[in-house]
């Protein structure tokens, strides 16, 4: 799972895929990868996992052997124009930048682009040997993958359309770059999930690496005959609960291809917490 360069990490919103980011930036880091971790649209899930209150856009050291990042559009924008349109650093963009957010808020793609351009970049510059993305959830995920192939059709020649069509390529590029998906054993996650499933086979824009089960149940190790002697009280509510929830997860996890999975963590639990107890159960089946 940690043998290309870049991986974007997505799933629904609230199955748990920063902590899943954040549990694989540790995990490549314990196994002595210098890893750059990028919250793509907002980086306070990946922050809050990394003990970090914000990230900045200029990467800083968050554990050791892992720098993180957060995108943030003006500053993306300001290095999108300096350095890869060939912009001089002495002219002035803060007036050219303005208008192009005022302009990614109507022209398709280009927001996108310039937000999945850091990544992208982070790759083209090297400087570490894994770069793991805290992506957009599914909803949102193909509006950036595809946005190269936007720019590309929308600009008809030049260094834009050299650019969108590099980026492309790169994200294509299942030797560099993969995709992990996260879910959880219910209803809504596994449907959006096996609807992106089928739409990465139909429009293969990236390479899918696995699908990673999150917050899954054990069985309550406590024969059912027990259970049935259990006083009426929050105990037995919490036994009939746990094993209504995790037949239920059962039921939709045979909707999924077999997949790694990772477990129900209870108790309280900071979110650095569950990031390094996610990265020992990786550990043992990566």
């Amino acid at each position: 799972m940690l043998e290309r360069k870049l991986i974007f990490v997505s799933g629904k919103g609230g199955v748990g895929k920063s902590a899943v980011a954040a549990s694989l930036a540790l995990l490549a880091a314990r196994r002595g990868l210098r890893v750059l971790a990028i919250g793509m649209v907002e980086g306070l899930g990946l922050a809050e996992h990394f003990g970090a209150e914000k990230l900045p856009y200029a990467a800083r050291r968050v554990r050791p052997g892992i720098d993180a990042l957060a995108v943030y559009r003006d500053a993306a924008l300001d290095e999108y124009l300096r350095l890869q349109l060939r912009v001089p650093r002495a002219t002035p963009t803060k007036v050219l930048t303005r208008a192009l957010n005022v302009l990614a808020e109507t022209a398709p793609g280009i927001r996108e682009i310039v937000t999945i351009g850091k990544p992208v970049y982070e790759l083209w510059k090297g400087g570490h040997d894994l770069i793991l993305v805290d992506a957009p959830p599914l909803g949102q995920l193909f509006s950036y993958l595809r946005a190269p192939n936007a720019i590309a059709d929308l600009v008809p020649a030049g260094p834009i359309q050299k650019q969108a069509n590099r980026m492309r390529d790169s994200l294509a590029d299942g030797t560099t770059t993969s995709l992990v998906l996260v879910t959880t054993p219910e209803e809504l996650p596994v449907l959006e999930t096996m609807g992106t499933l089928e739409r990465l086979e139909a429009e293969p824009v990236i390479t899918l690496e696995t699908l990673v089960i999150n917050r899954l149940l054990e069985p309550l190790d406590v024969p059912q005959q027990a259970l049935s002697l259990l006083p009426p009280g929050p105990h037995q509510a919490a036994a009939r609960h746990h094993t209504a929830t995790y037949a239920q997860q059962q039921r939709w996890l045979d909707s999924l291809p077999r997949s790694p999975q990772l477990p129900y963590l209870f108790g309280l639990h900071t979110a650095g917490e569950v990031a390094e107890q996610l990265a020992d159960v990786l550990d043992e089946i990566v």
